[in-house]
Formats: structure tokens, C-alpha cells, sequence
């Protein structure tokens, strides 16, 4: 039995404009700048007022001659009007009102100094070692990670050393040299693990009772020093609770990642660049977009002039023919790519202006109890916007405020309802949960229970769990771990 079934299927499909536009909507300004110079690059019909472009030749009738010749065209064939603009300098100027001077972007230099591994080396220079040995000194010091640690077990840098250096040796040896890499700056590089790197700065000090005893509670009792576990070393080493905070403090002195100490360590350091600015000015908040995202663009006046001339010529060749086809195809990717600048530039002020607004007490006070539970689709509501666009504003963009900069989507969040049947933003508790941890006793740190318990006392009836999530989302640690002397 045969069954014939009808199927209606609507879809939509975005023009290859349209994702360009989407695209160009989520670069954050450093990488739109970026975008800019390769389009500039790209396109000799797209000009930016600052550099002048090379001189283009408006007779067009020696292209392709050998392939055309002179036979001539319709005048008809090309309507070139649509492309010449009746002004005087065609220009298709795009630039922010708050634009000046003052928003060029400063460079910051920065010297390139010597990298932490070769900062090592030439310490050894102070020891008296074999060459044999100072080859194995510096394999050692190339196993150092950033942090300051060399994580591999050492009969995998033996083998190493035999495969790859053809330096056959010991475990035994290697631990001897080693032992020389610990002594070397900043104190604790070359450890294996966090113990062995806090030992190796508490042995470089000068001994005190506090000294002593902390080198002793590391190397007897990591693990109970790790859990916090104060009852059980008090017993242990039969001290009182003065002795146990004091060998603490020289403990919480040390560095923990002695590699990142190092000022010549060569990272890269990640500038953010503020895409919008929100200031108070008599109590009002004012928002400017970067003067980097509204580039003043214009199309090329080479490429009009070689249009005028094409259109003033009273026999036109397919040479010239081919040639304006090509100039067209130019230029329409030209004011397609300004016209979208100027679509971005909208954008992206039409979406922050409605945030600024949905948030205007929190941006007026900089306290975040006073950030209202805000998604996405609110603000696509308020601009008739589509959330995806919204989404491409928020996650990649960053606004200079009063109180720091900030990732926009920091300012949205998910809501509850307190015991008055009002919404709040999950913010807003966990800023007060945050404050609840900071003023806790930290002789007797709260419970997820007690902290579930305290903020329903304040009118947020939320789940243990609910806290538990919270806390880790804050990079809080459990009670026990929040424990102090």
C-alpha cells in the first residue's frame, strides 16, 4: 500500500551578508580592529581617510585588448550612476560623536627581558660542576613548568637524559643535582609538589621556634595541615593555640608557585580593552561606545573617478567593460562593509543602552544586591532584537563603569522568588552569601546547612545544595576549609 504524504517545511536561511554582519557584531574592539585592517588590506575601493592609496589609471581601454579589442558597447549595458555619489568628495563617513584625540590607543612597551628558564641557568654559574653534571643541571631546569615545579618522576628524566642527551646516570645523582636546583632563585623551584616547595622555604630561613615548628608540621603532617584538621596537630605536637597560629603565618608567607614570581617570566599578557563607557555625570548615567569601533570610512575616490571616466567615454570597449564589472564588485563590498559597520556601531549601542537602562540602580550605586534578574530575552524584548544577537553583545563585550570593568554578561542572571513573592537575581544572593562567609567566625566557619538557614532568616528560602553551588561558583571553600586558629 503506497501512502503519498505532503510535507510543508519553512525554513529560513541567512545571505552570506547577514552572517558576515553577525560575525562582525560578536568581535569585542581589539579584534574588530584587526577585521578593519584586513578589509582595508583586502579591498583598494575601501579607504579610511589616512592612508592615500595608489594612483589608479582611468583609461581603461588598454585592459585586455589583446583578448577584446576595440568593439565597442551599449552605454546602457552598465548603469554606473548607482555607484558615483553627487557630492563633492564621495565619502561614506562613519565616526562616533565621542570620538577625539584622545581615543587613539596608546601602545604600552614592554621590555622582553630573560625568560624564567634561562634566568636559571645562569645561576649555575655560581656552582662548581662537572660538565657531565651542569648538562644535567640544565635538563632539570628545562623540566621546570610555570609555576615553578618539575612534575615528572625522576626515572622518567633519567631515561631522558640516556635517550636524548646520551648521559646515562643514576636516580641517585639526578636527586644530587637536583637538590643544587633548590638551591637556586626564587626559593622552592625545581620542587616536585607543594610540600617539598613550602619546605624548601621555611629550610632557607632563619630558625625560630615558629620556623621549626611549621618545617615539622609540614613534614609530619601535611595531610592534617592540608584538611585543616587543628585539634589533631595541637595533640600531635603538644603546643598550645599561640604556637600553632604563629607557625601558620609562616606558612601562609611562603609562595606557593615560585615560578610566578619571576618578573622576566614571559606570558602573555592579555590587555582588555573597554568596547563601552558608562559614566555619572550630575547624577545621570551617560554612555559612549569606544571611538575604535566607528572608524571613518569612505570609498576610495580613485575608484569614482575611473567610474566617471568610464561613464564620460562615448565608445566603451569590453576591455573597459570588464574592467568596471570589476570595480563595481569592488565597490559594492566596500559600502556593504561600511553600511555594516554602521549596523554593528547600532547595534551595539541600541543593546548596552537597554542594559544600562534594565540596570539603571545598579549602575547608578555599584552595589550588585541592586542588579535586577536579567536574561537575554529581556533585553531582545526591549530592543525587538534577536536573542542570538543579544548573546553576541553580551559574551564578548566588555563596559568601563565607576566600579572596574566588566563582562557584560556578568550582568545577567537567573531568578528566584523571596518569601515576599518578589523576584530576585541569583546575583544578589550570592553577594550576600558572600557577605554572610566574610563575617562569619572563622574559628567556627557556617555549614551550607546554617548558611541555608541564615539567608531564609533574611527572606531567601534556598535548598543546602542551592548554597553548595553557589559557594563553589564563588571559589569558596567548604566550612572546614575556611577553619582559622
Amino acid at each position: 500500500m503506497l501512502k503519498q504524504q505532503l510535507n510543508f517545511r519553512l525554513s529560513q536561511k541567512l545571505s552570506p551578508q547577514q552572517i558576515q554582519l553577525m560575525k562582525l557584531i560578536q568581535l569585542p574592539t581589539q579584534a574588530f580592529e584587526q577585521r578593519l585592517k584586513q578589509e582595508l588590506e583586502e579591498n583598494p575601493a575601501l579607504d579610511n581617510g589616512k592612508e592615500q592609496l595608489e594612483e589608479y589609471d582611468s583609461d581603461l581601454s588598454n585592459e585586455y585588448e589583446d583578448d577584446y579589442g576595440n568593439e565597442t558597447i551599449a552605454a546602457e549595458d552598465i548603469n554606473v550612476d548607482d555607484y558615483l555619489s553627487d557630492d563633492e568628495i564621495p565619502s561614506y563617513r562613519l565616526q562616533a560623536n565621542n570620538y577625539s584625540a584622545d581615543d587613539d590607543e596608546k601602545s604600552v612597551p614592554y621590555a622582553s627581558g630573560t625568560s624564567f628558564n634561562q634566568y636559571l641557568k645562569t645561576q649555575l654559574n655560581t656552582f662548581r660542576l662537572s660538565d657531565e653534571d651542569r648538562e644535567i643541571a640544565e635538563f632539570l631546569i628545562g623540566s621546570v613548568d610555570e609555576s615553578g615545579y618539575i612534575r615528572r618522576p625522576l626515572e622518567d628524566i633519567v631515561d631522558d637524559l640516556a635517550f636524548t642527551q646520551n648521559i646515562f646516570t643514576t636516580d641517585e645523582n639526578v636527586e644530587k643535582i637536583l637538590n643544587i636546583v633548590h638551591d637556586l632563585d626564587p626559593a622552592g623551584v625545581g620542587a616536585r609538589d607543594l610540600q617539598e616547595c613550602l619546605l624548601i622555604q621555611l629550610r632557607r630561613k632563619d630558625p625560630t621556634p615558629s620556623i621549626d615548628l611549621a618545617i615539622d608540621i609540614l613534614d609530619k603532617s601535611f595531610e592534617h595541615f592540608t584538611k585543616k584538621h587543628y585539634k589533631k596537630l595541637l595533640q600531635k605536637f603538644d603546643i598550645t593555640e599561640v604556637d600553632l597560629r604563629d607557625a601558620i603565618l609562616e606558612i601562609e608567607r611562603l609562595n606557593p608557585k615560585p615560578g610566578g614570581s619571576y618578573g622576566g617570566n614571559t606570558k602573555i599578557i592579555e590587555h582588555i580593552v573597554p568596547d563601552f563607557t558608562i559614566r555619572i555625570v550630575e547624577g545621570i548615567l551617560e554612555l559612549t561606545l569606544n571611538g575604535r569601533n566607528a572608524p571613518e570610512l569612505h570609498v576610495s575616490r580613485e575608484y569614482n573617478d575611473m567610474l566617471k571616466g568610464y561613464k564620460d567615454t562615448r565608445e566603451k570597449t569590453k576591455s573597459q567593460k570588464d574592467a568596471v564589472m570589476f570595480i563595481k564588485q569592488k565597490l559594492d563590498a566596500a559600502k556593504w562593509f561600511i553600511d555594516a559597520i554602521k549596523q554593528r556601531q547600532q547595534t551595539l549601542l541600541v543593546t548596552m543602552n537597554a542594559i544600562l537602562h534594565y540596570q539603571e540602580e545598579y549602575f547608578l550605586t555599584g552595589d550588585e544586591r541592586k542588579l535586577k534578574p536579567m536574561i537575554l530575552k529581556d533585553i531582545a524584548d526591549m530592543i525587538n532584537m534577536d536573542v542570538s544577537t543579544v548573546s553576541r553583545v553580551a559574551n564578548s563585550k566588555y563596559v568601563d563603569t565607576p566600579y572596574g570593568t566588566k563582562l557584560i554578561k556578568e550582568f545577567f542572571s537567573e531568578s528566584m522568588k523571596n518569601e515576599q513573592g518578589e523576584d530576585v537575581s541569583t546575583r544578589e544572593i550570592k553577594k550576600i552569601l558572600e557577605t554572610v562567609i566574610e563575617d562569619e567566625s572563622k574559628k567556627k566557619p557556617l555549614t551550607d546547612e546554617k548558611l541555608a538557614t541564615i539567608l531564609k532568616e533574611k527572606g531567601y528560602p534556598i535548598a543546602r545544595r542551592t548554597v553548595a553551588k553557589y559557594r563553589e561558583q564563588l571559589d569558596i571553600p567548604v566550612a572546614r576549609l575556611r577553619k582559622k586558629i
